[in-house]
């Protein structure tokens, strides 16, 4: 396969290509969902196609084809370039990314091709079953997501390359009903990572505690209203990371002049306790890539340092515009979609403070616990997210649990308030769509952040 792909780059090339590159792609995927005790859905899907991407004077052309045969795949690239000739574009020319020739497989300790459906279904079953911890419990939801991507790229700058991608990702959601009133509580884990998500993980302790804190939850109050100290828990803070800050460095905004943080490289846009980066090489982390879909290695891009701006996520195209190195986030949905800058693992830096001590000077305010949403707004830089739940804090205590809340507020103000942050990072594994469609696997996550932010009870 290789060498016909590299056939096709060459076909393209003839065809007057400035840049071109040549990707090929398997997705297996699995899932198995269980409600009340019943499996409700048992899903093994496979999908596998080639893309032919040609570039002319800063257009692109594209053609992709299910069937993979030689002849076929020739065809496609003389589209793909032909293709390119639709575009009225000037863009700069992609920079030679220099000759690579590697072959990747995942690093996972269990692959989830060596473990038969029988006994996922069966642990599934055992997390589902768990979560009926009292009658108040009346519904449960438990599921299994496995992928395995496998890939290979040629391009006209001498890349030869394959890599596997392997995820796996746990969930149990427990409801919980009385006297008219429902709530819920979840919990998700995986990543880049095989069976052993599974293996690792006591399944019915995982799906009881899920139970126990949806009952929980049935006691919760109102949270309070008005612009409060907020310590948020690490997948809020990751929210504020990922969907505000995340997609307004995404360099194709920055390009279009469609960001907020757009010509704000060097400039203060927080507190100085804030870094955040995006970092693909995370390992385990569900948003880790060794490349993008364009060939370039993964890397870690530092986007704030101690409050100071420092750049953009880049593609390679974004980064010829911008007369800089690409960054390793061009990615794409699968192998017929179109790749755009995306994030990978997207995170605030730790601090030095533990919670307790973040905890312990709170007069009053509130302690997130968990996300439900978040909203994405790259233009106006406002955030708003909503909590699963959360913890009134009085006179640097915990006291009562409150139930939903939502956070809102401008993104570079709420930034500028922070005056703690916790000792230790979490990522949360999720899908990211840029708006509403071509979604890629991404984790967001931090430390737990003290912040000024307006709360709204529901």
């Amino acid at each position: 396969m290789m060498d016909d792909l590299a056939r096709a780059v060459e076909r393209m090339r003839a065809e007057g290509a400035d840049f071109c590159d040549a990707r090929y792609q398997v997705i297996t995927s699995n899932g198995i969902a269980v409600v009340d005790g019943a499996v409700r859905r048992i899903s093994e899907d496979k999908v596998r196609g080639a893309c032919l991407r040609a570039r002319k004077k800063g257009s692109w052309g594209y053609a992709t084809t299910v069937d993979v045969s030689k002849d076929v795949l020739l065809e496609a690239a003389v589209k793909a370039a032909r293709n390119a000739l639709g575009g009225n574009a000037l863009g700069k020319p992609i920079p030679d990314t220099g000759e690579m020739r590697r072959g990747l497989k995942a690093e996972v300790a269990i692959h989830p091709n060596k473990v038969g459906m029988d006994e996922k279904v069966l642990a599934v079953l055992d997390m589902d079953r768990a979560q009926k911890v009292d009658p108040r419990i009346v519904n449960t939801n438990s599921l299994l997501r496995e992928e395995v991507r496998e890939n290979m790229l040629v391009n006209s700058h001498d890349r030869r390359l394959s890599w596997e991608e392997v995820r796996s990702t746990i969930m149990v959601e427990a409801v919980a009903s009385e006297a008219g009133r429902t709530e819920f509580f979840y919990d998700i884990r995986g990543g880049a990572k095989g069976y052993e998500v599974i293996k690792g993980t006591d399944l019915e302790a995982f799906g009881r505690e899920a139970g126990k804190e949806a009952l929980k939850m049935l006691g919760a109050e109102k949270a309070p209203s008005g612009l409060l100290t907020c310590i948020t828990s690490p997948s809020i803070s990751g929210l504020l990371a990922h969907e505000v800050m995340g997609h307004a460095s995404e360099a194709d905004e920055i390009v279009k002049r469609r960001s907020f943080l757009t010509d704000m490289t060097g400039k203060k846009v927080g507190s100085p306790l804030i870094t955040m980066v995006d970092d693909g090489t995370v390992a385990g982390a569900r948003g880790s890539i060794p490349f993008d879909d364009e060939g370039t290695p993964s890397s870690r891009t530092v986007i704030i340092r101690d409050g100071v701006y420092q750049g953009y996520m880049q593609s390679l195209e974004t980064a010829a515009e911008m007369g800089v190195r690409p960054t390793g986030n061009g990615r794409a949905q699968s192998y017929d979609r179109r790749v755009w800058v995306r994030m990978t693992n997207t995170f605030f830096e730790k601090g030095d403070q533990d919670l307790e001590e973040m905890i312990a000077d709170v007069k009053f305010g509130v302690l997130t616990d968990r996300m439900i949403s978040g909203m994405e707004d790259p233009v106006g830089g406002g955030f708003e997210a909503k909590a699963l739940r959360g913890h009134l804090i009085e006179n640097g205590r915990v006291t009562k649990l409150l139930r939903s809340f939502t956070l809102t507020g401008n993104a570079l103000e709420i930034l500028g308030t922070a005056d703690a942050v916790g000792d230790q990072v979490e990522l949360d594994g999720g899908s990211c769509g840029k708006g509403i469609e071509d979604w890629v696997p991404v984790s967001s996550g931090g430390p737990y952040c003290r912040f000024k932010i307006v709360l709204g009870g529901d």
